[in-house]
């Protein structure tokens, strides 16, 4: 089947938040000179980029892949306290991390994020016993003031009612706690979508094949198309790596002699088919330090994660067969034998943290973000937690305003006059626009199935309404993808002329869940690439 080419009708309101085709982005990124250069398309130079455009930065952004393409898009997915951190003393951390994960599930991007329960189960001879996980999970809500309800313990019984695939011998109780998850993938698209509505200019796929100097003072950066392969440049009073695992490797090209400033840990998850609904999530202790998770997500089940230390090529970091044979046994211990058949296995990736450098048991290390300034002026950012990306982006701008001389603090609005929670394109309530897509779409057609509505009123909020006008202009939009998948071809459409894709990769693993579904097949490729193509 082959999906035609939506053009709006003649009369309609255009889609909001088009973007500039490669060529005009190299042409605007070659021109001139910014005052902030970010490198890397991850959270921590997308929230950066989004930040320091609003303050009145002009900002550019480049990505050797696609934003959000290595780990930002590889993480478990929650937007969370950090229960665990608790072990280590870490009270101010925790309850800092609850302030920006409620932020952000209500005041920032309440389409993107959703509420989920956990249960911690204790069994016979666990690493902790039911009164000591009671305390902790009591403790880990009073550090959110109680906003979410209050930690207890309920029985067996009551939480198998909740997760039919959880195993019940030995289990002695459940300790219950609060927080929130998301599709990682499509809130870090949301943030650079708001930072390009502030006014920054943003390329994925632009290579850095070398940094421009100006007197030994870092410049700017020469690029490579990685698409088309044009080569262009693009100068800046002040350049920010934040290239994640790649993060000594820039540091490098400012310093052939730089020390390594940083150690990276390998996370590695398991997408299955559920086997039955799940309506909480388990976090089963393995030790003293680790939690190993089962959480239900898109209506997938999530399990992972490892925690070890990675020493090779950031761009060769996968799920190896030893990864997957502990995943899977460490589900085992609260997760039944028929839901961890590895015929149930749709899909495996891997991210990698990173963390300070130093000695240490990868598990214990602090997951804080660290700001260095090397040789050549270019200062090299590193490091945080997903949920706390907002305060990232605002710890990363208060540095660059203090910075000695103060280079871009005269032309910046500092970060307190700025809105504490400026919410993401699309804010809206989930349940209303999915009501209103089921109901009409607030357009004339066909009436949209109830698993879409919801789909992209949770991945794109408002923004969904113009997902369905494209599939009113043309029917054959409208289609679904995949018969077992709720996504239709008008978000391939969208995400071409709207979120920056360029390959089959980027519309069916990240602005999608045809892959992590498994239903990414050579035909649905084909297409995809067909219709990128068509916008070229």
């Amino acid at each position: 089947m082959t999906i035609s080419q939506s053009v709006p009708a003649p009369g309609t309101r255009p889609t909001a938040g088009a973007n500039p085709g490669r060529e005009e982005a190299r042409d605007l990124l070659g021109r001139g000179t910014y005052d902030l250069l970010v490198i890397g398309g991850g959270i921590l130079g997308i929230t950066t980029a989004w930040h320091a455009a609003q303050s009145g930065l002009r900002v550019a952004m480049v990505d050797a892949g696609d934003f959000a393409g290595a780990t930002s898009s590889a993480s478990s997915k929650l937007l969370h306290g950090g229960l665990r951190y608790l072990q280590t003393g870490a009270v101010r951390l925790v309850a800092e991390n609850h302030l920006e994960r409620r932020a952000v599930s209500r005041d920032v991007a309440p389409h993107l994020a959703n509420p989920l329960t956990f249960y911690l189960p204790v069994y016979k001879g666990g690493p902790h016993g039911a009164a000591k996980l009671g305390a902790g999970v009591f403790a880990y809500s009073a550090l959110s003031a109680f906003r979410d309800g209050v930690g207890h313990v309920i029985s067996p019984a009551r939480a198998a009612r909740d997760v039919p695939e959880l195993r019940t011998d030995d289990l002695r109780a459940v300790a219950v706690y609060e927080d929130g998850q998301m599709n990682d993938a499509r809130m870090a698209l949301m943030t650079v979508r708001a930072a390009v509505d502030a006014g920054a200019t943003v390329l994925n796929h632009a290579e850095v094949t070398g940094l421009r100097f100006t007197r030994g003072r870092v410049t700017g950066a020469d690029l490579l198309d990685r698409v088309d392969g044009t080569a262009f440049g693009v100068d800046a009073r002040l350049v920010l790596n934040a290239t994640g695992p790649w993060v000594d490797r820039l540091r490098r090209m400012e310093d052939a002699g730089s020390d390594p400033s940083i150690r990276l840990s390998k996370g590695a998850h398991l997408v299955l088919r559920r086997t039955a609904p799940w309506r909480a999530a388990l976090a089963t202790p393995i030790d003293k330090y680790r939690i190993t998770f089962a959480l239900p997500w898109e209506d997938m089940l999530l399990l992972g994660t490892t925690d070890e230390v990675y020493e090779g090529d950031p761009a060769d970091v996968r799920v190896t067969e030893a990864d997957t044979a502990q995943i899977l046994d460490e589900a085992a211990l609260s997760v039944r034998d028929q839901q961890l058949s590895r015929d149930l296995v749709t899909y495996s990736f891997a991210g990698l943290r990173v963390l300070p450098g130093g000695p240490g048991d990868t598990a214990k290390a602090k997951r804080e973000t660290v700001v260095t300034e090397g040789r050549g002026g270019m200062l090299s950012v590193a490091g945080g937690k997903w949920t706390t990306f907002r305060h990232i982006g605002r710890t990363v701008m208060d540095k660059l305003a203090a910075l000695p001389g103060r280079p871009l603090a005269d032309d910046m609005e500092p970060m307190s006059a700025l809105p504490r929670r400026a919410p993401l394109p699309g804010f809206a309530s989930q349940d209303a626009v999915a009501h209103r897509l089921q109901a009409d779409g607030g357009i004339p057609g066909p009436r949209m199935s109830p698993d879409t509505a919801r789909h992209l009123a949770g991945h794109y909020g408002s923004l969904a309404f113009d997902i369905a006008r494209l599939a009113a202009h043309d029917p054959a939009l409208a289609r679904r993808i995949h018969p077992d998948a709720p996504e239709i071809w008008a978000q391939v459409v969208y995400a071409r002329d709207h979120e920056w894709a360029v390959s089959a990769d980027d519309v069916l693993r990240r602005r999608t869940t045809l892959t992590i579904r498994g239903l990414d097949t050579p035909e649905i490729r084909a297409e995809v690439e067909r219709l990128l193509a068509a916008g070229g």
